[in-house]
């Protein structure tokens, strides 16, 4: 599963396209959409609503499936899914954050606004590689039209790539933010560092978890919570605290 927490259609079909690029022709890619919520995910705040709708939005396609993908930097609802579901779930921030400590000795995160700095700064944090971060890097504007940042932020977007690494001693710069899906490989020859994707090391490393894990290893876990009866939520969800109808 690609979960996208956002209610952009256009940005899980371009994160799809990406996904798929990457995946062997074994994997199945399915992308689901949040139909409420926010069109973009940009705080901290929303992100707590948000991550409610990534647990709901797998829980609908658990059965069946082999791994799911948050698909939102910042990775709504992570840790609450991993606790809810026995595969590999794997967030794009914490994918891209893992993937760039194997690449280099240090990183930054270049995104297209200043709102979402402090909140990807705390995804460093909550990963436990801050000693290895050289910040993160925006243009000092937000810009009302997240879908145009990727062509219209391109040149000011491969400059900040540029700075981090000079000026920061980035070994590796992460793309963050939805919209800058697939960029990284258009620009990763204007820029003095290595370039990561975010949608592609999370699409990465969830096959590789798959090829180091097994359903039955999950089920073990202790940290699941409790079977608990809930109230109001949506179906599949409420039925997967119950724990039912989980196979």
């Amino acid at each position: 599963l690609l979960v996208n927490p956002n209610m952009t259609t256009a940005m899980t079909d371009r994160m799809a396209a990406i996904a798929r690029q990457v995946a062997p022709e074994h994997i199945e890619i399915v992308p689901l959409t949040a139909d409420r919520g926010f069109a973009y995910i940009a705080s901290r705040a929303e992100a707590q609503v948000a991550g409610a709708l990534t647990c709901e939005m797998i829980a609908e396609r658990a059965i069946g499936t082999d791994a799911a993908i948050v698909a939102a930097f910042g990775d709504p609802g992570l840790s609450g899914a991993r606790e809810l579901f026995d595969f590999p779930v794997v967030g794009m921030a914490e994918a891209a954050l893992l993937t760039s400590a194997m690449l280099g000795e240090r990183f930054s995160i270049v995104t297209f606004s200043p709102v979402m700095t402090r909140w990807y700064s705390d995804s460093v944090r909550d990963a436990g590689l801050g000693a290895r971060f050289t910040g993160v890097r925006a243009p000092p504007v937000h810009s009302a039209d997240v879908g145009s940042v990727r062509e219209a932020l391109r040149s000011d977007l491969v400059g900040l790539c540029n700075d981090a690494a000079e000026e920061d001693g980035a070994d590796v710069v992460i793309l963050g933010g939805a919209p800058l899906a697939g960029l990284a490989r258009e620009i990763e020859d204007e820029v003095a560092a290595v370039v990561i994707d975010p949608v592609s090391a999370a699409v990465a490393q969830a096959i590789a978890l798959l090829s180091v894990t097994t359903p039955a290893a999950f089920a073990r876990r202790h940290a699941k919570p409790i079977a608990k009866q809930s109230h109001g939520l949506a179906p599949a969800l409420s039925r997967r605290f119950a724990q039912e109808d989980t196979s």
